[in-house]
């Protein structure tokens, strides 16, 4: 992803920056949180008083400041089933499937709180770098896909001069935010776009898709309403809730968490600064309750939305707060103005940000790149479009660990010889684990080799229980015929598991001066077989 490097301004911030960053982040929230909504199946209100309180909480208390929060269609795709078996759980008409998605935040809230708590944040690093660039590749994607169904109308596409003039005023947002930076560099872009556009489809009345028309062809009404009010979620406090809120409140806490931490890891690269992925994932838990207890729809971290804040220059927690209260403020008092904000100008806005959020470096690696990082950004790209973020990233970590796996497993080699005393020496190099035991027990000749044989470990490591159990297994091959085997170079962690293992792994082990090896208990087995014989 280093191309994307240079599309982010290398200012560190400044209030205005961040002021300026925040309103057009709101901006961009409107539609997003709509649609989101409209997904899960519930009041597009209930999608904006949760991107409001996702991103206003965030910024305050999260670990990656210019990181923008907020409804999420990586959400959204788990709460529409939420919703609609809880509405059955329900009277008709009811509407308890609203409730059931309410106290399930409170859940998924405190579950991410004890992610960070017991520090799980930490855990992102064990996704690798082909992980990561095929999830970007991927959401890239999945946003330039979610941005089409603008272009539709009643589900159906648009057509004739409808398309066109959709099509010219995306062309010319897209063409505002990217000439405007050349002209000053900290000018707010993408709102100076979203504005002109505004500006012209109003005063030359073009006749074209607006916020309002948007939400009212999906059946809303308006962003109108009032400030979020307190209420505890109206479900049955019983067993069966809780056996069927659990499966949803995993599933969330975990896409919630990882989208956020990922995003988290992308920000960090392209503003070359560290978030504190514990606190967020805390920061991520204390917003959905909150949204569990003010009916919002919760939410996760934005991609999107995050990386408009950071390349309109937002990099400190005021461009997420300033997002946060203008969204509320819109709600409240300015409903009628944002309502006229053509969707050509949101869409033009969100393609810019698939330009520079996709890994347009993966077609310079991919003759560069073992085979297998390849197969991985692939496997996550196409997973994260076809079914969602987690399955894709989880897919791609196991993946590549098997890899990890199968490529250490080979490693594991021996250099053999007889040293003048008529002792065989065998210096193992390579990990020794579950992978390599096969390859590792092949290296030995047991039946030819001499009456005494050192193995050394020191150029490798003793990794695991599978390898401690094949330590026993030679052992016990090489006094069965007769003869003494030694190790030596063994770290202190392995002395342990070898101490703590079965007794017939117990052979004569060298004193070593630098190293602790395990206990010499050879002699006193042999003389305790030789006693029992007696």
């Amino acid at each position: 992803m280093e191309s994307n490097h240079s599309m982010v301004p290398s200012s560190q911030g400044s209030i205005q920056a961040d002021i300026f960053s925040g309103l057009t982040v709101a901006l961009a929230l409107v539609p997003e949180a709509v649609a989101f909504s409209f997904v899960a199946g519930i009041s597009p209100i209930v999608g904006l008083y949760g991107a409001f309180m996702m991103c206003l909480i965030t910024s305050i208390l999260g670990g990656r400041p210019g990181m923008i929060s907020g409804a999420t269609g990586a959400m959204a795709v788990v709460m529409v089933h939420l919703v609609a078996e809880g509405n059955a759980l329900g009277t008709p008409g009811s509407y308890a499937g609203l409730q059931y998605l309410f106290i399930t935040l409170l859940f998924v809230g405190l579950l991410q709180i004890l992610a960070g708590t017991f520090r799980l944040g930490k855990l992102i690093r064990m996704v690798p770098r082909s992980v990561m660039m095929g999830f970007v590749n991927g959401l890239a994607i999945v946003i330039f896909l979610s941005q089409l169904k603008m272009f539709k109308v009643g589900g159906e596409m648009l057509q004739g001069d409808a398309m066109l003039t959709m099509c010219g005023l995306v062309v010319l947002t897209m063409a505002i935010l990217l000439f405007i930076p050349k002209l000053w560099s900290k000018a707010p872009g993408a709102l100076i776009a979203i504005i002109s556009v505004s500006l012209l489809v109003t005063l030359a009345n073009i006749d074209t898709q607006t916020v309002l028309s948007f939400i009212q062809s999906n059946g809303g009404t308006g962003i109108k309403a009032g400030l979020p009010t307190f209420a505890i979620p109206q479900v049955p406090l019983t067993l069966d809730t809780l056996i069927f809120i659990a499966p949803y409140a995993c599933i969330l806490a975990s896409i919630g968490l990882i989208e956020s931490l990922m995003t988290l890891n992308l920000i960090d690269e392209l503003t070359d600064t560290h978030g504190r992925g514990n606190k967020e994932c805390v920061a991520q838990g204390i917003a959905n309750i909150a949204n569990g207890f003010f009916g919002g729809m919760g939410g996760c971290a934005m991609i999107g939305q995050s990386i408009i804040n950071i390349t309109s220059g937002g990099r400190g927690r005021l461009s997420g707060i300033t997002a946060a209260m203008a969204l509320l403020f819109f709600i409240l008092f300015t409903s009628q103005y944002i309502e006229i904000v053509p969707i050509a100008a949101l869409v033009g806005v969100m393609f810019i940000v698939v330009i520079k959020t996709f890994a347009w470096s993966t077609f310079k690696i991919m003759n560069k790149v073992p085979k297998w990082d390849v197969v991985v950004i692939i496997t996550v790209t196409f997973l994260t479009v076809k079914y969602d973020l987690a399955i894709a990233v989880l897919c791609g970590v196991v993946i590549s660990a098997l890899i990890f796996a199968w490529e250490n497993a080979l490693r594991i080699r021996a250099r053999k010889f007889v040293d003048e005393h008529g002792i065989k020496h065998y210096q193992i190099y390579g990990p020794l684990f579950f992978g390599s035991t096969s390859l590792f027990m092949s290296k030995f000749d047991v039946k030819n080799d001499p009456q005494e044989v050192v193995i050394d470990f020191e150029e490798s490591r003793i990794m695991d229980q599978s390898a401690i159990e094949i330590i026993n297994k030679l052992a016990a091959q090489y006094q069965r015929a007769g003869k003494t085997v030694y190790f030596w170079h063994l770290s202190k962690d392995c002395v342990r598991l070898i101490e703590k293992a079965e007794k017939i792994c117990v052979v004569n082990v060298l004193e070593d001066p630098d190293y602790f090896v395990a206990i010499d208990k050879y002699h006193e087995l042999q003389t305790a077989t030789v006693s029992e014989a007696a």
